[in-house]
Formats: C-alpha cells, structure tokens, sequence
C-alpha cells in the first residue's frame, strides 16, 4: 500500500443527548469533572493522538455550552448538527466527514461524549489491533456479575452464561465506507440501533471485541460522576 492509500484516522463524537437521568441543570457532557468538562476530557485522548486527521462532533443546533469551551476554536475539530437519536447524529458526522475527503478504507472511530477516561493504552491497542481487520470492531470487557433475565412477572427466569456477555464500550472501529452504508440502510430499514456495532451486525458483519479497561465507564448517572471525581482526586 502507497503512503497515498494508507487510512487515516478520523474521530466522530456524538453530543446531542441531554443526559436526563443526570438530573442535572445541563446535558450531563458539560458537567465539571475535575476543573473541565466532561466532554473536553472525552475529545483530549484523540487531540493528543498524533495520527489523528480530524474529529467531528454531532451537537444540537442550539447548543449554548459548546461555544464557550476552549477546544471549540480548535481547527482539528469540525462541528455537525446532532440528530434525534444517537444514529441520526453519527450519520450526520459520517457525512460531514465525507465533506472533508474521508474515504471508503479510512478507519472512523465513534466514541461516547460522556466517556472521560479512555486511556491512551486502551486507543492504542485498538488502532493496533484493528489496523488490518477486515471488519473492525469495539473496546469492550468481560461480564463480572452473575447475570439473571428477568421474566414478565418481575422474577429470575434464568441465569445466563456470563461468560458469552460482553459489555460494549467506545471507541467503535470501522471503515468509513461500511460504517456509512450500514448505519443509513439500517436507519432507512427502521432497524433499532443502539451503537454503530449494532449497525455492522444488522449488515451481516461480526465486529470484533478487544478487551479494554473497565475504568473507561460512560457517565450515565450520578454516582458514576462522583465515582470519577473521586478517583481523580488522587491523580498527579
């Protein structure tokens, strides 16, 4: 492969969502977690990244915080209007970068705003792990718990295997060109999408798990917050 044909490395950050179980008085993105935002903490590991080509991020259109940060003038980073749903907004960022010259055999990795403490390690070995892959894949790790599916009545119906359960984390690695036809025939299909793995599934592919730490938790609810401040009370 000529240095011309060799993939690149593009970024797609979804931050539309308002994070209501934060029941906070903002989406949970723009919460303080050590003297920043969240979300700036989540776009810092890919800004640091030197084969980084560019990151877009998928915000409201009448987002009032963005403008405000400091990352927002950076020129490695492009804005594109958010979506509904967080398939709607990666579609718009995947479109976006179609702009900028992504193409078909450039690597696209979609990572969570409220995810901060992705590792350097954990995106390294993606890249590395993922560079020849023909489909590509997600971090993820092992399930720990014991795992029960409830029945109708509210009671255990059964205990599964824990051992085929993985819980799906960001970054997800795929081609541009894939990961555009399936996340638009999936959404034109009406298909239920949760992350662009769900996607690459829905088309026929088997996205591969590279096990990441468990520490790269999303911030869903309150004490996942007051977790992370605690931790990184003790850094430096």
């Amino acid at each position: 492969m000529s240095q011309t044909d060799f993939p690149f490395f593009w970024v797609i950050v979804p931050a539309a969502g308002v994070g209501a179980r934060m029941r906070a008085d903002r989406p949970k993105q723009y919460l303080e977690l050590a003297g920043r935002t969240i979300l700036e903490h989540s776009l810092e590991c890919f800004l640091d990244h030197p084969q980084l080509k560019q990151l877009v991020i998928s915000l409201s259109v009448d987002d009032p915080y963005w403008p405000s940060l400091p990352c927002a003038d950076d020129p490695r980073i492009t804005r594109a209007n958010g979506g509904k749903e967080r398939a709607d907004s990666v579609l718009s960022a995947l479109l976006k970068l179609a702009e900028l010259g992504a193409r078909p055999h450039d690597w696209v990795l979609v990572h969570d705003a409220a995810r901060p403490n992705l590792s350097r390690f954990d995106l390294d070995l993606l890249l590395g792990e993922l560079a020849d892959d023909a489909v590509g894949g997600l971090l993820a790790v092992p399930a720990r718990d014991t795992l029960k599916r409830i029945g109708s009545d509210g009671r255990v119906a059964e205990t599964v295997d824990r051992s085929l359960i993985w819980q799906a984390y960001t970054p997800q690695m795929f081609r541009f060109g894939a990961l555009h036809r399936a996340l638009a025939d999936a959404l034109v299909a009406g298909a239920a999408i949760t992350d662009e793995a769900s996607a690459m599934e829905w088309a026929g592919l088997s996205p591969r798990l590279i096990e990441g730490r468990a520490d790269n938790l999303k911030v869903t609810r309150p004490e996942d917050l007051d977790w992370l401040r605690q931790r990184w009370s003790t850094r430096g």
